[in-house]
C-alpha cells in the first residue's frame, strides 16, 4: 500500500502571475524538503496542480499539513477569494500497478483513488477528502477532515505561520525567535489554531492506517 497525494490551487486564475510564481516557488521548496526528509516524488502539473506519491501512507497527512501551511502562511489579498491561500488535496491509499519514471505517467488504485477524488471536489470545500477501498474508513476520516476543514477556515495567516514550524518540530520559543514574536503570542496562536487537537487528529490517522492493508 501507498499513497498519493493530488491537490489543485483554490481559484488559481484569480491569482496574478506574479503571485503564482510566488506560490510555485513555496511549494517547491516544501517539495523538494519532503523529497529529502520522507523520500517522496512530487510533481506540479497544468501550473496550479500537483500530485505526489508517498511511499508510507501513515505519514501522508503530516505531509498534507505541511504543505497546506506552507501555502496557507503566503498573504492572501484577494477580496474575491474565501479565506487563506490554500489548495484542495485528496489522499489516495492503494496499491500502484505502474510506476515510470514520471508519477505522471504512473497508474494504480491509490492514483485513481485520489485523481478522481480530487475531480469531485468543488467549491470552497471540502477542501482535504481520504478514499481507499474501505467505505468505513473513508467515512470515519471525512467526518475528521470535515472538522479540520473548520478549524483551518478560522486561520489566519499568523496561525498558519506558527502551525507550520510547530508541525516541523519546532519548539515554542524557536518558532517565536523565527517570527519575531514572544514565546506568549506563539502559545496563543497555537491555541487559537487548535493545535494539540490537531496533533490527535494526526496521531489517530497513523495509528488507524497503520493496521489497513
Amino acid at each position: 500500500m501507498q499513497a498519493v497525494i493530488t491537490g489543485d490551487l483554490i481559484d488559481s486564475t484569480s491569482y496574478t502571475l506574479q503571485e503564482l510564481d510566488t506560490i510555485l516557488n513555496t511549494i517547491n521548496a516544501e517539495f523538494e524538503y519532503l523529497r529529502v526528509a520522507y523520500q517522496t516524488d512530487f510533481k506540479i502539473f497544468r501550473g496550479d496542480s500537483f500530485q505526489g506519491v508517498v511511499l508510507d501512507p501513515t505519514i501522508a497527512l503530516d505531509l498534507v499539513i505541511t504543505i497546506k501551511t506552507a501555502i496557507n502562511k503566503i498573504p492572501n489579498k484577494h477580496k474575491k477569494i474565501s479565506g487563506l491561500t490554500d489548495f484542495r488535496i485528496a489522499i489516495g491509499i492503494g496499491n500502484i500497478n505502474l510506476k515510470r519514471d514520471s508519477i505522471l505517467e504512473s497508474n494504480g488504485e491509490a492514483f485513481q483513488f485520489s485523481g478522481r477524488t480530487l475531480d469531485t471536489m468543488k467549491g470552497d470545500y471540502p477542501r482535504l477528502l481520504l478514499k481507499t477501498a474501505d467505505e468505513n474508513l473513508n467515512d470515519e476520516f471525512n467526518v475528521h477532515f470535515g472538522l479540520l476543514d473548520s478549524v483551518t477556515s478560522k486561520w489566519s495567516v499568523a496561525s498558519a505561520e506558527v502551525v507550520y514550524y510547530l508541525h516541523k518540530g519546532k519548539k515554542e520559543t524557536e518558532v517565536a525567535e523565527i517570527l519575531g514574536i514572544n514565546q506568549s503570542a506563539v502559545n496563543h496562536r497555537k491555541k487559537a489554531a487548535n493545535w494539540d487537537a490537531i496533533v490527535l487528529l494526526l496521531k489517530r490517522y497513523k495509528s488507524v492506517i497503520a493496521n489497513y492493508k
